[in-house]
């Protein structure tokens, strides 16, 4: 039987609870049913926008090495647009892929990823379309906080990590170890080991490590 990665993404940290992961999920295991494809192994990129790069995608990072590593060929996604809604990061991702002897299928559009020249061209219509509401959702956004801040004097963004309770805790910890000379991805393992949760998600990353502590400015 063939196996396979899935590759699943939310883009904020309020949708985590929410239903992304489920569908993504059932998309990609009803695909893999019917093509008798075996899930080998689920990467979930917890709370990051499309538009971040490779360094900003720890789980995309694992997922790569693990392609490299462990015989696997095939990595299924729910669309294109959860691997990376700008044109040109989707497209790199693609050509590395394709370069490296990957393959790459999303479910909802199995005909997307192969090079015919119209695939290709319909591919990156949808692209620039993913991008183009990505950028409208943010202007939208941006409008209405400052909407709020003329009427209110002022709109309180997201809290960084150490405003609520027990933070202060793990940030401490989180400096010791960086005192020690650890490197970050040690670091995040040593609070996994612990038991200390990040805010959103169920582990920490060395992405995440470094923003916290370059954050209270103990790198």
């Amino acid at each position: 039987m063939k196996s396979a990665f899935a590759y699943l993404r939310v883009s904020g940290k309020g949708q985590l609870e929410g239903d992304g992961f489920p569908r993504q999920i059932a998309a990609i295991r009803n695909h893999a049913a019917a093509q008798g494809i075996r899930i080998a192994r689920i990467f979930r990129e917890e709370g990051v926008s499309g538009t971040k790069d490779l360094d900003h995608r720890p789980a995309l990072q694992e997922l790569l090495v693990a392609l490299h590593s462990n015989g696997t060929k095939l990595v299924l996604v729910e669309r294109l647009d959860r691997l990376a809604r700008d044109l040109m990061i989707q497209e790199s991702i693609i050509a590395d892929l394709k370069r490296s002897g990957f393959e790459l299928v999303s479910v909802s559009e199995p005909d997307l990823c192969n090079d015919d020249p119209s695939r290709v061209l319909m591919r990156q219509i949808l692209g620039a379309f993913s991008q183009y509401e990505r950028a409208m959702i943010v202007q939208k956004l941006r409008g209405a906080r400052q909407r709020v801040r003329v009427k209110v004097g002022r709109c309180e963004g997201r809290k960084p990590f150490g405003a609520r309770a027990g933070e202060q805790q793990v940030i401490g910890r989180m400096k010791e170890l960086r005192q020690q000379g650890l490197a970050v991805d040690t670091i995040a393992e040593a609070l996994n080991v612990a038991g200390l949760k990040p805010r959103a998600g169920v582990r920490w990353y060395a992405t995440s490590v470094y923003r916290v502590l370059k954050a209270v400015d103990s790198l």
